[in-house]
């Protein structure tokens, strides 16, 4: 049996490239594929492999005191999802471009929001009703297919794009508000809360084990719907088969959660096109690249 596993941790490195040699050496040895980045704030992991092999690479992570109290998510898959091993040191194991703002000691992320558990989201919103409003911590194109039902889905493609969306003047007035932050397992929101703290925004909380942790309590009989996207090659998973399709096809309109590469090559855009569309060759984001794609043809 073969599983994937989620986890980051944020705590001070003081040597990342030591921390990266033994991660990929330890991923090594048990035959595991994934990427991995560790930066002087943490370590930021998705990789699979036999169920096995994930739990004694998972013992030997926790093992490094720094790692002690790490939590890993499990979640459907395999290595085969991986088309190799990534484990890398970069200067963010999220790239907001907020490193120098970022602050993190043995706790965690300094200043980020109260971290809520699946069941404790919901009690906030039977006791503040329609006030809790829902923040979306992915790109915009991942909350097309799947996201907290009246969510705020801010105009970003990727995190760095963040900054300046919050520094605008776009989300005044959900600022005394309750907030919360939500991604897909959570380690975007350790950064995002803080950001918006530093903002003026009152009262930030994110979800514990984000979407992930959120499926696996609730699955679709709760406040989530859709599908989640993930960065592998499976693109997106369910959390059971009353899953609806919330995402829609760019040539007929219909739902879908079914996204594709625009097969024009100098495009290359992420979209999202139905399986009756794919069947009829219709895999192009628009008549231009398909009329590009012609043309070379």
């Amino acid at each position: 049996m073969q599983k994937i596993l989620l986890y980051y941790k944020f705590v001070p490195l003081s040597d990342p490239e030591a921390v990266r040699l033994w991660q990929k050496t330890l991923c090594e040895q048990h035959n595991l594929k994934g990427r991995i980045l560790i930066s002087k704030h943490g370590l930021n992991g998705t990789v699979g492999g036999d169920l096995e092999d994930l739990k004694a690479y998972a013992k030997a992570t926790k093992l490094y005191a720094p790692f002690k109290g790490i939590t890993f998510k499990w979640s459907e898959g395999s290595r085969d999802h991986f088309p190799k091993l990534s484990v890398k040191v970069r200067d963010e194991i999220v790239s907001f471009k907020a490193g120098d703002e970022l602050q993190v000691d043995q706790q965690g992320v300094v200043g980020g929001g109260v971290h809520l558990k699946p069941e404790e989201v919901h009690k906030l919103v039977e006791e503040r009703g329609e006030d809790v409003v829902f923040f979306d911590g992915r790109n915009a194109y991942e909350a097309k297919v799947g996201k907290f039902k009246n969510a705020v889905v801010p105009d970003v493609r990727t995190s760095q794009d963040f900054i300046t969306e919050l520094d605008s003047d776009k989300y005044d007035d959900i600022k005394d508000k309750p907030v919360v932050t939500y991604c897909t397992g959570g380690v975007r929101c350790e950064i995002l809360s803080s950001l918006m703290k530093n903002r003026g925004f009152k009262e930030v909380y994110q979800m514990d084990g984000g979407i992930v942790k959120y499926g696996e309590k609730y699955g679709d009989e709760g406040l989530w719907e859709g599908s989640l996207y993930v960065f592998d090659d499976r693109m997106g998973v369910n959390f059971s088969d009353k899953a609806k399709d919330i995402g829609v096809c760019v040539h007929c309109g219909e739902h879908t959660s079914n996204y594709e590469n625009c097969a024009n090559k100098t495009c290359n855009d992420l979209i999202l096109i139905c399986e009756q569309c794919k069947a009829a060759g219709k895999m192009t984001c628009s008549a231009a690249c398909a009329d590009i794609l012609a043309t070379a043809a």
